[in-house]
């Protein structure tokens, strides 16, 4: 078996007025926020699609259902958490990860080192693993009208065993 694994993940929230904006783990200020049945955390949920698809263990949905009440109002980077716990199981660490969310507003420099910092401490992996990137649609679709977010994320799975 090759040692190194390779997965991409890709998700989508609506965005509503007046709700919660959680994004890579924290509470971000805007006027509205991603709407799901968690608490819709498109950051964390990318991570663990690229996650569960490099340890080829399916996805996000599969093992946690939006229609099972326990993940209803869930605080994401506990879902994250679960992955990492997964894929540990199967003999993976992660290598890292490179996330980049499509967003118009707000803009997201300003809380892109606190959400990698929350991030690496629910992944147990150093800030410097884990790479967020964001960026518009131009004012295009869905997210450049601002009814949506968007992110995609690669990441690389290694078995320490196989490092040299």
């Amino acid at each position: 078996m090759f040692p190194y694994r390779i997965g991409q993940g890709y998700d989508v929230h609506q965005l509503e007025e007046g709700r919660p904006f959680w994004l890579g783990g924290i509470l971000i200020p805007h006027s509205h926020g991603a709407k799901g049945h968690s608490d819709a955390d498109v950051i964390c949920h990318v991570l663990c699609d690229a996650l569960l698809g490099a340890a080829n263990m399916r996805n996000i949905g599969y093992h946690f259902s939006d229609k099972d009440p326990q993940w209803k109002g869930v605080d994401s980077k506990v879902l994250l958490a679960k992955v990492l716990e997964m894929i540990r199981h199967k003999g993976f660490e992660v290598g890292n990860v490179d996330v980049t969310v499509v967003l118009q507003l707000p803009k997201l420099n300003p809380f892109i080192e606190e959400m990698k910092a929350c991030l690496a401490a629910v992944m147990q992996i150093d800030q410097e693993d884990i790479s967020i990137k964001a960026t518009t649609s131009e004012l295009l679709g869905f997210v450049g009208r601002q009814e949506g977010i968007a992110a995609h994320c690669v990441a690389l799975l290694y078995r320490p065993s196989s490092t040299p």
